[in-house]
């Protein structure tokens, strides 16, 4: 390629030659980005793909020289074409000098993956837009708030005349991240670097923020740098990708060229992930299901009394679930699928009384055929029941406790309920970790030495400790990579084929509940709007809610864009009454 043509017709904006970022020196240095060339072109998306721990990340934080201690960029270029036509290399700039300074925010800018950390708690909106516009360009304070308000405008948040004067905590997930898009536009960059930026949304959010870029890139003629470990964002947004793997570009090209004639096995690894999760693997290996009723959920609500918060403001009481009943059946796996707030782990916590119910039944028929009301049971009733209940968390290193090795973490249930003690303790410790495939030599080591997907192995095992016969799964693989969330799925379908187990699998995520499910509700506000067979749910949906949901999921091919022309759900126009009305 002719790099001097090309950048002379304003066809190439960046050029990253040769890049090494390390973190350490000498033969223990990580090599988190290690020796890695691509280009990033005026209007195109490059979607830099791979795992966690592959340097997409540090890659893009590399570019704006922003890398956390003690990484640092050991060699190679970073050409930026934005002011010099013979290009600034942006590798050689001191990461506190004015050059640098000058182009953060300004010619490139950033939208990093968790918008809550990324925005200050004490200052407004508002005031962290106006700095970022005071900081750049030769303007005054109120030409700076009349600025801030269009762009909140811009990427449509509601009422900006208001929301401006807002704080974080006032503004929901996708808020956030569309305040911090409007922050990153607030001077025109010509280069947008999104790092994981829908990760933590629910997937109408995600499709929103997706089609929000793509509309301002449009507008602006950026070019966009899009970091994520997710191919079918990647099927919707890219022009071209680049695949990484601790800390290597295994492969670069077009859209068309990665997703239909991809070569490394890595890659193909990562495209088949995401395409598994479009069939179903109980239709697959065929159901157990049974048509004894493990428990029925009947009229279960819960309601959060009125409260004032701490600047003073009265919240009025919110209904976190309104009337909800299920049934769930011994060896069914019931998916509960829904946005956040839509009340589907607040249900999760009420069935395992976590949280008391504010009315309803949570009846459950435990092994010797009792029927115990969860929502009424006392506190010996419960740690009988909860021998036969067990939980898996989203977060498998905050549930996991740092002080206490893997061995005493697994152990710990049998312990606390006095079956075993000794070395028979650590016998069954040992098989637990077995069964969820991590050696015995684990049992000494501490949570920090295992990776996400080792952890989640973990609490498996925990959770299996006391043979329970019903396992509430709360969005267990959605801190997970999408390659390992397909392996622990299968692992807890195989643990169910051998242990006959059930599960309540709380989801956000359309994929994961297609492949385990054999049926799903849809929650809504507190609301079960629709229920059915995971097969009707996610092929043929009725309720308008569920199809806006479905439409919103991202296709695994450069050929079958669906967020574009996905359905919006309008709650008013269909009648659904809402939580707290």
């Amino acid at each position: 390629m002719n790099t001097s043509l090309d950048t002379k017709s304003g066809e190439i904006i960046l050029d990253v030659r040769n890049l090494q970022t390390h973190f350490g020196t000498g033969e223990k240095a990580v090599r988190a980005v290690d020796d890695i060339s691509f280009q990033i072109r005026r209007g195109k998306t490059l979607c830099i793909v791979g795992e966690s721990g592959s340097g997409k990340s540090v890659t893009a934080r590399s570019i704006l020289q922003i890398v956390d201690p003690p990484g640092k960029i050991l060699g190679g270029q970073v050409l930026y074409y934005g002011k010099d036509p013979k290009g600034q290399d942006l590798a050689q700039l001191h990461e506190r000098s004015k050059e640098i300074r000058s182009i953060r925010g300004h010619e490139i800018s950033m939208i990093f993956q968790e918008p809550m950390t990324s925005l200050s708690p004490i200052h407004t909106i508002g005031n962290q837009i106006m700095e970022v516009i005071l900081l750049h360009q030769n303007v005054d304070k109120a030409e700076a708030r009349a600025r801030a308000i269009e762009l909140l405008r811009r990427v449509e948040i509601p009422n900006p005349g208001v929301a401006i004067d807002k704080y974080t905590f006032e503004y929901s997930g996708g808020m956030r991240q569309r305040a911090m898009i409007a922050m990153s536009l607030a001077c025109n960059p010509k280069i947008l670097i999104a790092d994981e930026p829908t990760t933590a949304l629910d997937v109408t959010t995600q499709a929103e923020i997706l089609a929000l870029i793509k509309e301002l890139q449009t507008s602006y003629g950026m070019a966009v740098l899009f970091i994520t470990h997710d191919m079918g964002v990647v099927a919707e947004i890219a022009d071209e990708i680049g695949v990484m793997q601790n800390g290597k570009m295994l492969e670069f090209g077009s859209a068309e060229e990665i997703f239909y004639e991809a070569k490394h096995p890595y890659t193909l690894a990562l495209i088949d992930s995401v395409r598994k999760l479009e069939t179903s693997a109980r239709a697959a290996r065929g159901s157990r299901v049974t048509d004894k009723k493990l428990m029925e959920i009947r009229g279960v609500s819960k309601i959060y009394p009125a409260r004032s918060n701490f600047l003073g403001k009265a919240n009025p009481p919110f209904k976190a679930l309104d009337n909800v009943s299920l049934d769930v059946f011994e060896g069914e796996n019931l998916g509960i699928v829904g946005e956040s707030g839509s009340g589907k782990t607040t249900l999760g916590n009420c069935v395992i009384r976590v949280l008391s119910c504010s009315g309803g039944e949570v009846l459950f028929r435990m092994a010797d055929g009792r029927i115990s009301d969860l929502a009424k049971a006392g506190t010996h009733e419960l740690r009988q029941v909860h021998r036969e209940i067990r939980m898996v968390f989203q977060d498998p290193f905050a549930s996991l406790n740092p002080r206490m090795t893997i061995g005493q973490i697994v152990g710990e249930p049998l312990l606390v309920a006095g079956t075993h003690k000794g070395e028979a303790l650590r016998k069954r410790a040992e098989e637990l970790l077995a069964m969820v495939g991590m050696p015995a030599g684990a049992m000494e080591r501490y949570p920090h030495a295992f990776s996400g997907g080792q952890r989640q192995r973990i609490g498996i095992a925990r959770a299996l400790a006391l043979s329970p016969r019903l396992i509430i799964a709360d969005e267990a693989t959605s801190a997970l990579d999408v390659t390992l969330r397909s392996q622990v799925l299968d692992l807890l379908l195989d643990l169910q084929d051998t242990l006959n187990l059930s599960f309540i699998l709380v989801s956000h995520d359309i994929g994961v509940i297609r492949y385990f499910c054999d049926r799903v509700a849809v929650m809504y506000k507190g609301q079960v709007v629709e229920h059915g067979t995971a097969e009707k749910i996610c092929t043929n949906p009725d309720h308008p809610y569920t199809k806006a949901l479905i439409s919103a999921v991202p296709g695994t091919h450069p050929r079958d864009k669906r967020i574009i022309n996905r359905h919006r759900y309008d709650a008013s126009a269909h009648g659904v009454k809402l939580s707290g009305s």
